[in-house]
């Protein structure tokens, strides 16, 4: 028989030491790893610390804590963020104490005494159907971020179709025929930008920072960004400062020397 490789622990869990020591004797000569615990609270804490554990081995009967009480707890504990399998040993097979246990999420029972091989592949079954459930519990946390920045694009998306569709408002229109109190002739390299793309320009001429421009025209600084590198990228300017100079309006002969090309 093909063996998994075992990368996970098995909690083996019962109140009498030596039914303990023989399980995890057993377990390790076929190639796991073993917690030992010999209460259901010490069980508890073992789970808490021990993230490897996915395996769950423990006692019906127990004076503490009862197996399926402390499956529960253990669910609890592991909440949606981790995933484990847990088998039943019982002394006896009462019909009611299985059907409770397999209600609670137990997955399978054994009785006592238990034979070993038996017990063996049924472990063996548990642990490819846990590493099934890993495997979709780490699709479902990627399938949540690629959902995240699914969101993040889409806003980005609507608030550049916002920009795209909104008109000038009257400030912004007066302010783009007009400095301070004279015209702004603007440089040929200019025309081809859009009517958002010349808001942002000017305001970076204004000497404003990407916050000031997003505050000022009701945008992300994140927009503000992608807008300025736009006005780069289609002047052909290499800066913030290049750009803000062939706009300034008191440095119109400073302004034709840094936009020629």
């Amino acid at each position: 028989m093909n063996k998994l490789i075992p990368r996970i622990k098995v909690l083996v869990v019962d109140d009498q030491p030596l039914i303990v020591e023989e399980l995890c004797e057993f377990l390790e000569g076929s190639g796991y790893r073993c917690v030992p615990c010999e209460s259901g609270r010490q069980a508890i804490q073992q789970f808490i610390e021990d993230a490897e554990i996915g395996l769950v081995l423990c006692d019906l009967h127990m004076p503490d804590l009862d197996g399926i009480q402390l499956v529960q707890e253990l669910q609890r504990i592991a909440g949606k963020h981790r995933v484990f399998e847990a088998i039943m040993l019982t002394g006896q097979a009462d019909k009611q104490d299985v059907i409770k246990a397999l209600r609670a999420g137990i997955a399978d029972y054994y009785q006592k005494p238990i034979d070993l091989d038996e017990l063996l592949a049924g472990l063996q079954r548990q642990e490819a159907t846990l590493q099934e459930r890993q495997k979709n519990l780490q699709l479902g946390h990627l399938n949540q971020k690629l959902q995240f920045l699914s969101e993040s694009i889409d806003d980005l998306y609507q608030d550049l179709d916002k920009v795209r569709r909104a008109p000038l408002s009257p400030a912004t229109a007066q302010e783009s025929a007009k400095g301070e109190g004279e015209p702004i002739e603007m440089p040929a390299i200019f025309n081809q930008l859009s009517p958002r793309q010349l808001d942002v320009a000017r305001l970076v001429g204004k000497g404003q920072t990407n916050y000031q421009i997003a505050c000022e025209l009701g945008i992300t600084e994140n927009t503000v960004k992608l807008y300025v590198s736009q006005v780069l990228r289609l002047t052909h300017m290499h800066n913030r400062t290049q750009l803000a100079l062939a706009l300034a309006p008191s440095n119109s002969g400073l302004r034709q020397r840094v936009t020629a090309h």
